[in-house]
């Protein structure tokens, strides 16, 4: 696959899912930038193959001031990945409104900013790909975390709601949707499950483990295995779609 003269941009691109996706893309040719609120944490990985902007996708002026920053640097955006996000559960009976809110405008605002100004370049060519990485939790509601799942269901709606729109150009919209990765949230996770629910680590790990339909955790390499192929040729009849990767039916 040559990618070559390719953007991409993608959110949350420092850790886990994002930096495995940037550095699968820029492997394949593709100019990428990654994002995420930390400077130093974005420079520390990004080497000499990817192009580091803090940026803060809940902030409206900053998402369309870096933006525009990066496709002057970079060209027109042409692979769009909102990745950026919080997973974290909690009851509703406990869920306040600053909770609600600060995890819609990170995993819904942040997504839906992030695609629009990604457009403004975009549709100024002859191909793009949207790829926003939702959740299972997307699909189905998860016990304990209303909020979360609310935010990713919101993902997806906007992501079919778009592959409707731009029907008939040379822009698809997708969502992936993985059960449990093998990535820095998960550890966070294992802990505040621990801390909660008074069980210890090994415990808490487990029960993650479990939701996934095979009984392990999803590599990050298999996330950006499908952006891949979402990217490469013969995918461009695959649109308006959620891809499940979770190790069997859920």
């Amino acid at each position: 696959m040559d990618l070559k003269d390719k953007h991409a941009l993608i959110t949350g691109g420092g850790t886990g899912i994002g930096l495995a996706i940037a550095r699968d893309l820029a492997a394949k040719g593709a100019r990428v930038t990654i994002t995420g609120r930390r400077q130093e944490v974005l420079e520390e990985v990004a080497g000499d193959t990817l192009t580091p902007l803090a940026m803060d996708v809940r902030d409206e002026a900053d998402v369309q001031a870096k933006i525009a920053q990066a496709v002057a640097q970079n060209g027109p955006m042409q692979i769009c990945i909102p990745n950026a996000g919080i997973a974290e559960g909690r009851g509703l009976h406990k869920t306040d409104m600053a909770f609600w809110r600060n995890m819609m405008a990170t995993n819904l605002d942040g997504a839906f900013l992030t695609i629009r100004e990604s457009l403004s370049s975009m549709r100024q060519t002859d191909w793009g790909r949207v790829i926003a990485i939702s959740s299972v939790a997307g699909l189905r509601g998860l016990p304990g975390a209303a909020c979360y799942s609310a935010s990713k269901h919101g993902m997806i709606g906007l992501i079919r709601s778009l592959s409707e729109d731009y029907m008939g150009q040379p822009f698809t919209f997708n969502a992936i949707c993985p059960g449990y990765v093998d990535t820095p949230i998960i550890t966070r996770n294992t802990e505040s499950i621990a801390q909660r629910t008074g069980m210890d680590t090994d415990k808490a790990r487990e029960v993650m483990v479990g939701m996934n339909r095979h009984k392990r955790l999803v590599e990050a390499d298999e996330i950006a295995a499908a952006v891949a192929w979402l990217v490469g040729p013969g995918s461009q009849s695959v649109n308006g779609q959620t891809i499940e990767i979770a190790g069997g039916q859920m």
